[in-house]
């Protein structure tokens, strides 16, 4: 019987499945699909962003390296080693289509930041990030069986079974990371609810006989959008149809030549088509993100149209708050309530994605109003404050937990700290535990810190920067749960690391 069986090996399903692994506990993923190679997760169609909070979550667990070579990127693209602020951003990413300029992102005004080795964006593949977390989810001994399709769930107080034909697969709990049609969603009976589509998009790789009559980049027109990126032969297209396409069946060549003629204004025409997909803007969620011992994770929770490359970013979020719960649950020394704080932590997160997604459609309709609307974002996103606002919330830098601390960087992602003889917090984090860093010149907290070794990481030394800080106890998915100013208050200290890590130990 495993400690948690996972239906989807997508990169959700693995990064969650790395993070257990890291944790000791015995992991089983369950993929329906016969093997990890697929034409839409490779070049051109399987590209997505990984925004900043993603990145450093990789960097985090010793991956950043894998990652970057697995997405073609040779030469370093983070932070100067020795710098200790923050660099400005090299892409600033777009909302609804109106690219945002990254040199007018006010680095300085974004909260608490540090220079670190992790870029602030990467392009990747899908292809290419499902790789790294097999071979990494491999080491970890996590075990992965493809060719499984999960057809019914049985649960009770003791545990859960995965039923796919004649077998059968135990565990102690289930995470259903098996995307937006998820079978675990459905079979466990999750409440999904949200807003019906506004248009049917298509994602294609194909030749186009005069691609002259299209304009690169983004390009909202009266009749809808199409993006041409610089990827040879790739087209992306937005038809406000009221998501109306029938997408059980694949699109004709001459219906998405039709498409594109009517969104892009011109008599342009398609040879071929070599791949396509489609999707729409439907934008859903579940009421809950656990009914007992079966759990949601990534697309399988939440649903929404990929504008702004959110929805990848949203599910590793998820692994990474669910990961470490789920382990101390697993493990035994969980506080009471830890899982019932992964929906509530990350469920207004994904709302505000939600909302994010349906603000972009909103301003992408191909009507009067949406284009008077779209002439004022263009001019707030001009703007310094107008930069800086849609890069915190496309990046990942606004978000915060409501943790009930007083301290404004409680809840927050930490900054990655540089103790004075070397090390950064993000190197500390690689072993999966929480980290205690004490910047006081008398070690105030080492006594504190000791009744959980097992679980956090006590590091004391000066930092190249401690932003005003005299410690910090850092959660394992990196959030900073308790923050000490000129005078750490110990018996704060030991509450905090009570609340998140369990009662001590000695």
């Amino acid at each position: 019987m495993h400690d948690v069986v996972i239906v989807g090996a997508g990169p959700v399903g693995l990064f969650l499945a790395c993070e257990l692994g890291l944790a000791g506990c015995s992991v089983l993923v369950l993929e329906r699909e016969p093997g990890p190679h697929s034409p839409f997760k490779a070049e051109p169609l399987g590209m997505r962003g990984l925004s900043a909070a993603s990145v450093e979550a990789f960097y985090r667990r010793g991956m950043l390296h894998q990652v970057l070579t697995a997405s073609g990127v040779h030469d370093d693209p983070g932070a100067d080693p020795d710098a200790d602020e923050p660099s400005a951003p090299r892409h600033g990413g777009h909302f609804a289509g109106m690219v945002l300029d990254p040199a007018k992102v006010d680095v300085a005004a974004l909260p608490y930041r540090l220079s670190s080795p992790a870029p602030q964006g990467l392009l990747t593949y899908l292809e290419s990030v499902e790789a790294v977390l097999s071979e990494q989810a491999s080491k970890l001994g996590v075990e992965i069986k493809r060719g499984v399709t999960v057809s019914a769930i049985a649960q009770n107080d003791e545990g859960v079974v995965a039923g796919a034909g004649a077998d059968e697969y135990a565990a102690h709990w289930l995470v259903g990371c098996d995307g937006g049609r998820s079978t675990v969603r459905g079979l466990a009976g999750f409440e999904f609810a949200g807003t019906e589509p506004q248009f049917t998009g298509y994602s294609m790789h194909a030749t186009v006989a005069d691609p002259e009559k299209l304009r690169p980049g983004f390009n909202l027109t009266p009749t809808g959008m199409y993006l041409q990126p610089p990827n040879d032969g790739q087209i992306g297209m937005m038809d406000f149809d009221g998501g109306a396409f029938d997408r059980s069946q694949p699109p004709t060549l001459d219906h998405l030549q039709a498409v594109l003629r009517r969104v892009s204004g011109t008599d342009v025409t398609l040879s071929e088509v070599h791949l396509v997909s489609t999707f729409t803007d439907r934008a859903m969620q579940t009421t809950t993100y656990r009914q007992g011992r079966v759990l949601l994770a990534g697309d399988a929770a939440h649903i929404h149209s990929p504008l702004g490359g959110q929805g990848l970013n949203t599910g590793i979020g998820d692994a990474m708050n669910l990961g470490w719960k789920l382990a101390a649950t697993v493990h035994g020394y969980a506080p009471d309530g830890i899982l019932d704080t992964y929906t509530s932590e990350r469920r207004p997160i994904a709302e505000k994605v939600l909302d994010w997604s349906r603000a972009q459609v909103a301003a992408m309709r191909p009507d009067p109003h949406a284009q008077a609307i779209q002439g004022v974002i263009r001019d707030l996103i001009g703007t310094r404050d107008g930069a800086t606002y849609v890069f915190e919330r496309t990046s990942g830098s606004s978000i915060r937990y409501d943790l009930g601390g007083e301290h404004p960087l409680v809840g927050r992602n930490a900054p990655d700290f540089r103790l004075a003889n070397g090390p950064r917090l993000g190197d500390l984090m690689r072993d999966g535990r929480g980290v205690a860093l004490d910047f006081s010149t008398d070690r105030c907290l080492r006594g504190s810190a000791v009744g959980w070794e097992s679980r956090m990481r006590y590091v004391a030394g000066p930092a190249r920067n401690d932003l005003g800080l005299d410690a910090v106890l850092v959660r394992p998915d990196g959030v900073v749960v308790w923050a000490g100013d000129r005078t750490p208050d110990r018996e704060a200290f030991e509450q905090a690391a009570s609340r998140w890590f369990g009662g001590p130990e000695i």
